[in-house]
């Protein structure tokens, strides 16, 4: 699982407890461990580093009311998974992306340009989608909102 820590998201400390599925005195508790790494913003809180965010998800797998962060999109899909990226493997053509929900594991394989499109990174929030045998992975307007800085 490749880090690319220049091109990952970042994320407050509340969204980082919301994503792993514990409490803010959690996140802040493991950084103090040195078990999850907080890096500083220009001014501001401090922010954990979406592809650092990732490793710890895999380690973690847990999953609590992620739904909420990806937002209300619509889709006719039903069984959908929301959860971070934690490897991206792309060649000229195509595209292997594999997103930790939670307990799951989903990969999806796609093409490179839907990849560039997305902006996905190790690190982003997505919505794995699944309608028959396809996965659909999504980027959530919610990770385009000012609240998800951008290192």
């Amino acid at each position: 699982m490749g880090t690319n820590s220049d091109a990952s998201p970042r994320y407050r400390v509340s969204e980082a407890a919301t994503l792993l599925g514990v409490s803010d005195d959690t996140v802040r508790r493991w950084a103090d461990d040195g078990r999850l790494a907080l890096v500083s913003a220009e001014s501001g809180p401090l922010l954990v580093d979406g592809a650092e965010l990732a490793r710890v998800a895999v380690e973690n797998s847990a999953d609590a009311g992620l739904e909420r962060l990806a937002g209300a999109g619509r889709s006719s899909a039903r069984n959908r998974f929301v959860g971070l990226v934690t490897g991206i493997t792309v060649d000229t053509v195509m595209a292997q992306v594999e997103l930790q929900a939670g307990p799951f594991r989903v990969v999806s394989l796609m093409s490179a340009e839907a990849v560039r499109e997305l902006g996905l990174v190790v690190g982003s929030l997505a919505v794995a989608s699944v309608k028959a045998t396809t996965v659909v992975v999504e980027a959530p307007a919610r990770a385009e909102s000012s609240k998800v800085s951008r290192g």
